[in-house]
């Protein structure tokens, strides 16, 4: 509670600091125009220029008011049809995320990946820490597919990739799941490199297996049993906080006597690399043409339109 005040009187300070802001701009606009100053009416239009992108960033974050958004998030990648194109696809969803996570100063880290046999990653679970991570994240969740020509195909073809892109937010507390030590069978081996060979000899990965769910996570980055454990266990909160979320979610569709379909299953962008360029959003109709700054983490004006769709949702 503490912390939830300290961010709201954050914000406000945050918006009287633009309201005094526009208040000189407009003060010095006013001077540029009765003086003919052309050179301070070009600096005060850059002003103007710099505080408009200030407020659309700060009515983005407002728009992040969900009852997670404000936290950290899981994010889970896994490669769909398409073999090892696929894999690579998934490969390059996750440098993405991890530049945008860098451009916004938050900090990541792999909880748990498995390598493809010739190229890629079949799987990867990433703990991304930062204010709103997990609002932010919540418009990436959903089936994400590439157009491209195959680096991996003898014939240069065009394939189609696909990957399933999950955003949980982190459980903050553990009364907000039940975890029950006893529903956890726990198994441990031994973390495996890219290609599967063993490399190291004490068994240090661990996997978690909830039983009345069968829900199954498993980490192997940390060098310690015990870390990889409590980041596992981390994962599985998660996904149980997901999944609670949801069954609360169908069952109030089902009292409204509405159908929802499963929101994973939606693709839901598309990322055209050939014949031509291009990213657009299905859900907003956000497009860009600029396909390879938003595969190195320029995501905010697509993140912008999702929350700018599903406000007041």
């Amino acid at each position: 509670m503490m912390r939830h005040l300290s961010e709201l009187r954050e914000q406000v300070e945050v918006w009287r600091g633009v309201e005094t802001k526009a208040r000189e701009t407009v003060e010095l606009l006013d001077l540029a125009e009765a003086e003919g100053d052309e050179a301070l009416a070009a600096d005060v239009v850059a002003d103007i220029d710099k505080l408009a992108g200030n407020v659309e960033g700060m009515e983005l974050a407002l728009a992040l008011s969900g009852e997670y958004d404000r936290r950290n998030a899981i994010l889970a990648i896994h490669a769909g049809a398409g073999g090892t194109d696929s894999q690579d696809w998934t490969e390059m969803l996750l440098r993405m995320y991890l530049r945008w996570a860098e451009k916004r100063d938050y900090s990541t880290t792999i909880l748990d990946m498995t390598s493809g046999e010739e190229a890629g990653i079949k799987s990867v679970t990433v703990e991304v820490t930062g204010r709103n991570a997990s609002g932010y994240l919540r418009a990436e969740r959903g089936v994400h597919r590439l157009v491209r020509l195959s680096p991996f195909d003898a014939a240069h073809a065009r394939h189609t990739s696909f990957a399933l892109v999950e955003v949980m937010p982190e459980v903050e507390s553990a009364s907000e799941v039940n975890l029950n030590p006893d529903d956890l069978r726990i198994d441990v081996f031994r973390a495996s490199s890219k290609g599967g060979q063993n490399v190291q000899k004490n068994a240090t990965a661990v996997r978690i297996t909830h039983l009345p769910t069968g829900i199954t996570v498993s980490c192997q980055n940390e060098r310690s049993q015990r870390r990889n454990k409590e980041s596992a266990l981390k994962v599985l909160e998660a996904r149980l906080l997901v999944r609670q979320l949801a069954e609360e979610a169908k069952e109030k569709a089902r009292l409204k006597g509405e159908h929802v379909s499963a929101a994973w299953g939606n693709q839901i962008r598309s990322y055209v690399l050939h014949p031509y360029k291009m990213v657009k959003d299905h859900r907003t109709g956000y497009e860009t043409s600029d396909a390879e700054s938003v595969l190195d983490g320029e995501l905010d004006p697509l993140l912008s339109a999702y929350q700018k769709a599903t406000l007041g949702d």
